[in-house]
């Protein structure tokens, strides 16, 4: 019996030591992460994205190009498959024309930081997530080539516009490099960053919009009540 109960404390002294060393992993990549966020300013590079509804089954694969500015926060989505679909965000109003889906229509909303208006690929994650998210360690995976480090962030507030998110940090130099979100309505949507180049030149032309003549615009300011 005295071998069994020294099992158990030495099980239980393990157990305690373990837990202080993981949440020192989470910390020391979640940091990585927020440094490498807060010293880039601009970036450009390509992603895969699926979309997958629970309640149909169905899951919707895209490919495109984006490019970002953080300050004034403007940014670029141009996919090639869907060819023709975008996603614009000017600086004042985001907007979004998906020919594929809705032709013929274009969606106008107010840029917002973190909310609607907002498809930073970073600052949702990583713009003060110790405050905003319970974080926890979710393994180790190789990403677009890149080895990385996942983690699970669980809001701790209902204003976010997810109710889980998997964030996966590269090794390395602390890029996101892939992300997994869930929305309220059980929407699934995972992001690969297939190349990115921080800090790179932009293209201000690809940050402007114009409705296609013709094109039914649907301002959800006006919506809103705003």
């Amino acid at each position: 019996m005295r071998v069994n109960y020294i099992h158990v404390i030495a099980a239980t002294a393990l157990v305690g030591s373990a837990a202080p060393r993981q949440q020192s992993t989470v910390d020391t990549i979640i940091d990585k992460a927020v440094a490498t966020y807060n010293k880039t300013k601009t970036s450009k590079g390509t992603f895969e994205q699926a979309i997958t509804n629970p309640l149909t089954g169905s899951t919707v694969k895209a490919v495109g190009e984006f490019q970002q500015q953080r300050e004034p926060a403007r940014f670029s989505f141009r996919f090639v498959e869907p060819k023709g679909d975008m996603i614009i965000g000017d600086g004042k109003w985001l907007w979004v024309y998906l020919p594929s889906s809705t032709p013929g229509q274009v969606i106008k909303v107010p840029m917002t930081n973190g909310g609607a208006g907002s498809l930073d690929l970073a600052s949702r994650f990583f713009d003060s997530p110790k405050t905003r998210f319970a974080i926890s360690d979710a393994g180790t995976a190789t990403v677009a080539g890149r080895a990385a480090h996942a983690l699970t962030l669980k809001p701790k507030s209902s204003t976010e516009p997810f109710t889980q998110a998997k964030v996966w940090i590269d090794t390395a130099d602390g890029t996101l490099r892939q992300f997994e979100t869930v929305e309220p309505s059980g929407i699934t949507r995972l992001v690969t960053i297939t190349a990115v180049t921080p800090n790179a030149p932009v293209d201000a032309k690809l940050f402007s919009f114009t409705p296609p003549k013709g094109a039914r615009v649907v301002d959800q300011a006006v919506l809103g009540g705003r």
